[in-house]
């Protein structure tokens, strides 16, 4: 009885930290979290591949009234010239005939020197569950930079020199803001940054890459990437999903555990991915029911050449961009956007302590060439 009590006493002690954690989870999210962490990942497994099974999203019908886009009502960019000023080709519908906006890219977010870096478009994800919508957003490196920003949770420890929330000072030049990553123990992969190794960076894995200048690209780690002087951050998961422009073989793999507790791939969630294009651009892909190949269809279509699924679950998949009054004023909660419109989490998200790490996205002061 006595050690009863103990292993009582140490689990409400724990549990009861847990569930009230000063963060932005709800209280059973906090419950579902201590959980997953505490040697219960496999039954959480079991119990969303019941949810999904049983919560499959509807075929056919369309979209609410706003959900694509509206062409006539976002901002028009300035276009500029030069390679700086590059604009995005449309993107060519899954879904015939498409509705007005579908896949037109709209630029978003504060300039450089008067040129939009962020273009974001919407679209249904595929010919059968026509009602749902995925979100795109084509972000360009020479007028855009990106920062790894550590989480409360993930991955751990203190001290980071980017860590959430985003401060006022950041927020002055941020454009937008997206997710990461699985959490570590389930990202099958490293995470690095600054200088300072959180978990060791893993051969042949899917990874996020920042540079020094601040430009990004999405690699197989290993090869002709390594830890050079150059990279200032990276943060792996799970491995490609699209490589030389192709969608890889392992994205039909019956090994659900590979891309976060979805059997054969035939349960659809919530799921977001990110991807560099030829020319290096980076671009970010997320939606509602959403299988790992859907996402790398997409992000193919979008002009991704390589390509990475980030997250799952409404909970974690995110991307916020930001329309400040003026083009140096701070970015707010107030002046931003979800990319697609029934994302669950609110644009405040990365402006109050986080326990997941994620991508911040900065206008340039001055285009780099």
């Amino acid at each position: 009885m006595l050690v009863l009590a103990v292993l009582l006493s140490s689990f409400g002690w724990s549990f009861g930290n847990a569930l009230t954690a000063a963060n932005q989870q709800s209280v059973p999210l906090k419950a579902v979290e201590w959980i997953r962490g505490h040697g219960g990942a496999q039954f959480l497994r079991v119990a969303e591949d019941v949810w999904y099974t049983w919560h499959q999203p509807p075929k056919g019908g369309l979209p609410p009234k706003g959900a694509i886009l509206d062409t006539k009502t976002h901002v028009s960019g300035v276009s500029g010239t030069g390679a700086n000023s590059q604009v995005p080709k449309n993107v060519k519908p899954f879904v015939s005939p498409a509705l007005p906006g579908e896949g037109v890219w709209q630029p978003e977010g504060r300039t450089t020197n008067g040129v939009h870096g962020l273009y974001v478009t919407t679209m249904r994800p595929d010919p059968v569950h026509t009602s749902l919508v995925a979100g795109l957003a084509w972000m360009n490196p020479k007028l855009l930079s990106f920062t790894l920003f550590a989480g409360g949770q993930e991955p751990g420890g203190g001290g980071w020199p980017n860590m959430g929330p985003i401060n006022s000072t950041q927020a002055k030049s941020l454009v937008a803001a997206f997710n990461s990553g699985f959490r570590m123990h389930g990202a099958m992969g490293g995470y690095y940054s600054n200088g300072r190794t959180a978990y060791p960076l893993v051969k042949g894995q899917a990874s996020f890459v920042i540079y020094s200048n601040g430009t990004a690209n999405v690699v197989k780690w290993g090869g002709s990437q390594a830890l050079t002087p150059n990279v200032v951050s990276v943060r792996q998961n799970l491995s490609l999903i699209l490589d030389n422009g192709k969608i890889t073989p392992g994205v039909y793999s019956p090994n659900y555990a590979q891309w976060g507790a979805t059997v054969g791939n035939s349960v659809l969630v919530w799921r977001s991915g990110v991807g560099v294009t030829s020319t290096g651009a980076i671009i970010y892909a997320a939606g509602p029911g959403l299988s790992v190949a859907t996402l790398a269809k997409i992000l193919q279509r979008a002009g991704a050449v390589r390509a990475m699924e980030m997250d799952i679950n409404t909970t974690w998949v995110n991307y916020f961009y930001f329309n400040p009054p003026t083009n140096n004023g701070p970015a707010t909660p107030a002046n931003g956007s979800k990319l697609v419109y029934d994302m669950m989490r609110p644009p405040q998200r990365y402006f109050e302590g986080t326990a997941r790490d994620f991508i911040g996205v900065f206008a340039r002061k001055t285009a780099i060439g």
